[in-house]
């Protein structure tokens, strides 16, 4: 499988004319493509533009309503649930965090837990949100089973993601990680290689470690059985039931706190709705003490990180958020790799829509 680097503004102004034509009007088309494409400016390929055509295909399939709009079921003044009402993932994700900043600055803290959504991208893009507002960002997401539990064998809890970012020099502090070992869209893209999975990311339907992306891509949707391990493996010994218990977690700050479904009822095939769940949290820090004195620790903590003796053969340690600035930086320079799949993928899309995709699909020669 080979790629294709493509300029940045080109794919932009691609996908806000197709998320138009889904039915979106311009300012929700820009606000799903920004979304979709900091994926892959930092350098995430499996959250990007790659996921163009499961959108469409959740659009047409009815699991995604494009003029949904979103309901507050509960509120008070430092917390709220809100209903996506099948919506597009990433409105009413955007939407739950702008409402958990603006009680954040009245108050100090504001949480909002949806229900009823759908895939809402990368973690991080929300967690932003709040910390570009001055403010600590946490974003959370249930999604689609896919993890099996430490000694299982049936998927029973999705990749689920934390994402925490905090306002710190010269690099925003930004974590943002799924609480399985590789997430189902980086299985997308090994089969989108033809590539084998390396051992240790999954099971198959016996409970045995597999490299076959089939037996996550086809076996776990149809609860055939099998699923990707969680953060540290299948073994206590290797801490896999942390990772299981973080993946627990999560479903608890998103599904069970808000009434929504957990992860073994959000489903991968399209059947019965999406009803993927969110948890979107902003913290004015300054409830802790002066802000600037806190950003001030944090950057010389994280720059200590950074310096501090480096192992045998290591170059360079990196803290959360520093390799995502510098592949941002490179990609809107040099442009953003696409592999074959995705842009056959966008073409078949574009020719639907009687759209030329030589007019956006930009190439960067090498």
């Amino acid at each position: 499988m080979t790629y294709s680097k493509v300029k940045y503004e080109g794919l932009k102004k691609l996908c806000h004319i197709v998320f138009e034509k889904f039915g979106f009007n311009p300012e929700d088309s820009k606000t799903i493509t920004d979304v979709l494409l900091l994926s892959d400016l930092y350098g995430i390929e499996s959250h990007g533009i790659q996921r163009l055509v499961k959108y469409y295909s959740e659009i047409k399939q009815g699991l995604i309503i494009v003029d949904s709009s979103p309901k507050i079921i509960k509120e008070t003044p430092i917390s709220a649930v809100i209903d996506g009402q099948a919506g597009m993932g990433q409105l009413t994700g955007k939407r739950a965090m702008n409402l958990a900043i603006e009680k954040a600055k009245a108050s100090g803290i504001g949480m909002v837990s949806v229900r009823n959504s759908n895939h809402y991208g990368i973690a991080g893009y929300y967690a932003k949100m709040a910390e570009e507002s001055g403010l600590m960002g946490i974003s959370m997401t249930n999604s689609p089973a896919v993890i099996v539990p430490t000694f299982g064998k049936e998927a029973m809890l999705g990749t689920n993601p934390i994402a925490i970012s905090i306002p710190a020099e010269p690099y925003p502090f930004l974590m943002d990680m799924a609480t399985s070992v590789v997430t189902r869209g980086k299985i997308e893209v090994y089969n989108k290689k033809h590539e084998p999975l390396p051992l240790g990311l999954a099971l198959n339907k016996d409970g045995e470690e597999t490299t076959d992306p089939y037996d996550i891509l086809y076996n776990v949707p149809r609860k055939l059985g099998g699923g990707l391990l969680p953060l540290g493996g299948s073994k206590e010994l290797t801490g896999g039931h942390k990772g299981y218990g973080f993946a627990l977690a999560v479903e608890i700050f998103t599904a069970i706190l808000s009434g929504g479904s957990t992860g073994n009822y959000v489903h991968l095939d399209g059947s019965g709705g999406s009803g993927t769940c969110h948890f979107l949290c902003a913290v004015d820090y300054g409830i802790f003490g002066d802000k600037k004195s806190i950003e001030s620790r944090l950057s010389k903590y994280l720059d200590e990180l950074r310096s501090s003796k480096k192992a045998k053969g290591a170059v360079r340690i990196y803290t959360h958020g520093e390799k995502e600035v510098e592949s941002y930086n490179d990609k809107i320079k040099n442009g953003i790799p696409i592999n074959d799949a995705t842009l056959h993928e966008i073409d078949d899309i574009c020719q639907f829509f009687h759209i030329n995709s030589n007019d956006y699909i930009i190439k960067v020669k090498s």
